[in-house]
């Protein structure tokens, strides 16, 4: 760590620092997305302001940026870095090291070295493309940033340095709060009188962000967030959970784990007799550890096998790829996405019954509850069944399900579950490992590093539980009907937009229908899906993602990419490296969305698949710019 002379002024700031970094963190929130890919306004501002904060740790270590990279990552994952270099080649500081639980390491390494560096852990945007043989890694420190990291921690820590640099080392030390109980932090707040839609009305009125008006060619509208799968907004009586949790006592800290826990539980129906709960930074992180656990296993006699789909996002499957001595095979999909429970059941019993495959055994079924680029629920309790029926585990990427279908991991006996807090309204680096009892095979000491380091975020873990504690006083069965009328009425308007191509279920009135999120990927003829995605904002105010979404596979299957195209396009992105493939547009749903939303996005859709080219005007685009550097600078100054 790197120690800055005290300032003169340190001592009549000091009593003001978390006050001033809550405001700061307000701002932040107020145009949160996730970062990199997304192509509206608030996607640009919080990629600035991630941006800026890798050039401010450098600035807080005294380093030179030309020379040195930095990782954001908890405090194992850097352990693991550090593990493969020399001690000259790397500076790194925590949130710990200046007083706060945010669960945030910079770690500084230099570029030459980094080269040599293999990640420990990967999925998420640690591909720059993928196919079911190869893979193409990212570059730089985006390989080491596996899944979407603490960003709005990291952007809080970074403001924390500044902070630091202008009025001394001790700012954060002795933070005088009002000390809460755990009880108070996670269950008592201003709505707490109301339940139901009342409270869902309620909710959204609190919504971090919402009205913030932006430029678009049609003067400045309020923004509209159709990007929930990457990332979800806030609302205020989440955000007081994390303000509160995050500078408490450790005895305050333990019972808001605990409870957290046992909030978990209860909203996944895993009980504590009969299940772990872990905490990690991410839902990435969650399914690293499962595959770590996983592959220890088994004796020389046995080469396990893990099967999972064609949809997987890159969390779910560059894990399990690169076990050592572990097969990876895929089940196939149908045109809505769902997997063949007949082709599952063959491939188990031919494996794992009828022993055709020597000592290859199929031991894991790892599949998405939901899927990330369709939508498309599997029916994890029939698969579960087969799945158990030969032997096997089943494991389930809930990153996408939690906030939108109820799930009960005991009646489904599911072995393993993961999702992530930021795609459940509570976007501070928090995630969750659950597992059956006595199938992670960690040694005690590797499991203590392993609770410290996602236990080091106490005020995600807090956001993460009143998150959770407020869908289930709104009902899941309440949100699932909510969206699933949005998401038939932005078909419908879809559905008469000529040129336009939605993959999976694109018919309300499918039989499946009723197992589809509000995901929809699509594509406009003649147009490329980021030029669609940048009109969207220049004309609408609204935010999508573009691309492949981190499951290239799954993208390329859907667009019917053939073996000879792959090839071009693994060439052309090894030649081009900053080169993004085209991939499709996604509009994903959140409790926050309403009917007005969807209208505006099918007025203006059609107004874009009727234009002949990207007619944008330029002065526009420079509005656009100047509200990102205005909103970076509010979080900044």
């Amino acid at each position: 760590m790197v120690l800055n002379k005290l300032n003169p002024v340190a001592d009549s700031y000091h009593s003001n620092a978390i006050s001033v970094l809550e405001k700061s963190i307000l701002i932040a929130l107020e145009t949160y997305s996730n970062v990199h890919r997304g192509s509206g306004h608030f996607s640009m501002v919080t990629n600035h302001l991630y941006d800026q904060a890798k050039d401010i740790a450098l600035e807080y270590m005294g380093l030179n940026k030309t020379k040195f990279t930095i990782i954001f990552c908890t405090a194992r994952n850097a352990s693991g870095i550090i593990n493969q270099l020399v001690p000259e080649s790397f500076q790194m500081v925590s949130s710990q090291d200046i007083g706060l639980q945010l669960g945030v390491t910079a770690l500084a390494v230099q570029k030459k070295k980094l080269a040599k560096v293999s990640p420990v852990q990967t999925g998420g945007g640690t591909a720059r493309l993928m196919s079911k043989e190869w893979v193409i890694w990212a570059k730089s420190s985006d390989k080491f940033e596996a899944g979407t990291p603490a960003i709005i921690n990291i952007i809080a820590f970074a403001k924390a340095l500044q902070m630091i640099q202008s009025s001394g080392n001790d700012s954060f030390e002795k933070p005088d709060l009002e000390k809460k109980s755990a009880h108070e932090i996670l269950y008592l707040d201003e709505l707490e009188e109301f339940s139901g839609y009342k409270l869902l009305e309620e909710l959204r009125e609190t919504q971090i962000g919402r009205g913030v008006q932006v430029p678009t060619q049609e003067g400045t509208q309020s923004f509209i967030n159709f990007d929930n799968s990457a990332s979800t907004p806030t609302f205020i009586p989440i955000f007081n959970a994390f303000s509160q949790a995050w500078c408490q006592t450790e005895q305050v800290k333990q019972e808001i784990i605990r409870e957290v826990k046992s909030i978990c539980a209860k909203t996944l129906d895993a009980p504590p007799n009969g299940y772990d709960v872990i905490f990690t930074s991410n839902a990435t992180e969650a399914i690293n550890l499962a595959a770590e656990s996983f592959s220890s296993e088994f004796a020389d006699d046995i080469e396990p096998v893990v099967l999972n789909t064609l949809l997987e996002h890159s969390s779910n499957e560059l894990p399990w790829r690169l076990i050592p001595c572990c097969s990876l095979i895929r089940l196939s999909v149908n045109d809505e996405g769902f997997v063949n429970l007949n082709e599952l059941e063959t491939l188990l019993k031919t494996y794992n019954q009828d022993k055709r495959y020597g000592n290859k055994r199929i031991k894991l079924v790892a599949i998405s509850g939901a899927s990330n680029v369709l939508g498309v629920c599997q029916k994890v309790s029939e698969i579960s069944t087969i799945v158990h029926q030969f032997g096997a585990r089943l494991l389930v990427d809930a990153a996408q399900l939690i906030a939108h279908r109820k799930v009960n991991m005991e009646e489904c006996a599911i072995d393993y579950l993961a999702f992530s807090a930021h795609k459940v309204y509570a976007p501070f680096g928090c995630g969750v490992l659950v597992a059956r009892k006595d199938l992670l095979k960690f040694s005690e000491k590797d499991l203590e590093l392993i609770q410290s380091s996602g236990e080091e975020n106490a005020g995600g873990i807090a956001a993460l539980g009143k998150s959770l504690i407020l869908l289930n006083r709104i009902g899941m069965e309440l949100i699932e009907a909510e969206e699933q009328s949005l998401t038939r009425k932005i078909l419908n308007g879809m559905a008469h937009i000529i040129g336009l191509d939605i993959y999976g279920i694109k018919n309300p009135e499918s039989p499946e229908f009723s197992n589809k999120v509000g995901v929809i990927p699509f594509t406009l003829k003649n147009k490329m899906a980021p030029q669609v995605g940048k009109e969207l904002a220049l004309l609408g105010g609204i935010g999508v993602r573009t691309g492949c979404h981190c499951a290239h596979i799954a993208v390329k299957h859907f667009l019917r990419v053939g073996p000879r195209l792959e090839k071009f396009q693994k060439l052309i992105v090894t030649l081009f490296s900053k080169l993004s493939l085209p991939g499709v547009v996604r509009v994903s749903l959140g409790i926050e969305n309403s009917k007005a939303d969807v209208e505006r996005f099918i007025q203006v859709l059609g107004l874009i698949a009727d234009k002949p080219k990207n007619s944008s005007k330029k002065e526009v685009q420079q509005r656009i710019r100047d509200f990102v550097r205005a909103s970076a600078v509010r979080v900044y100054k």
